[in-house]
């Protein structure tokens, strides 16, 4: 018994200090958020997937996969725009709907003209003179990603996925979305909602 609970105490504050609010309520979601797809997600669209919300309201909702990325570098997808010559760092498939589309997404301490904000200091470009500043400015893949193709959830279709339990809801941070490592985003979240549902399981 003493074990137990030293394990109890040991999750919880694992889960207040490292694991950021998670929950599978509809009125979590917002823009800003990120969706976890659950285990039991098989569209091969969002198998293993974690999409950042960047637009939200009664019309539906569009977010970006984070943690996607191709073999394809900037410089090839955009060997039109001197701007972008000898960047090796690679673009990343957004989402399955328009992926002739080019969105990116930049970490800036300033609101860029143009850009949309999308939470704290991350904010989303949508336009070709924005994206060729910014690849003019030498913007670090660090702080910038480039999304081909994006997704898209018409009226009440995200919510009824989420009822469903195909996706956990998370606040977003801009550390996760620019993570060197995205092939690791997914398995580290995913296992930070399964620690939470265990531990609620020893406490009720």
């Amino acid at each position: 018994m003493i074990r137990r609970w030293l394990w109890i105490a040991a999750a919880g504050a694992l889960l207040g200090q490292r694991a950021p609010a998670q929950s599978t309520r509809v009125k979590d979601l917002a823009a800003g958020k990120f969706l976890v797809a659950s285990r039991d997600l098989t569209d091969p669209n969002f198998a293993e997937t974690v999409v950042l919300l960047v637009n939200y309201d009664e019309n539906g909702a569009m977010g970006l996969i984070v943690n996607r990325r191709t073999r394809v570098p900037l410089s090839r997808v955009f060997d039109e725009l001197k701007e972008a010559k000898g960047r090796a760092d690679p673009v990343h498939v957004g989402g399955p709907v328009s992926r002739t589309g080019v969105l990116a997404l930049l970490r800036s301490r300033t609101k860029p003209e143009e850009a949309r904000s999308v939470f704290a200091d991350v904010y989303m470009i949508s336009t070709k003179t924005l994206l060729e500043q910014t690849l003019a400015a030498g913007a670090e893949s660090s702080a910038f990603r480039v999304y081909l193709g994006y997704s898209g959830w018409g009226p009440g279709q995200l919510e009824n996925e989420v009822e469903l339990g195909g996706w956990h809801i998370f606040r977003g941070e801009a550390a996760t979305v620019f993570d060197p490592d995205p092939d690791a985003v997914w398995p580290r979240l995913i296992k930070k909602t399964e620690l939470r549902l265990a531990f609620f399981r020893l406490v009720r």
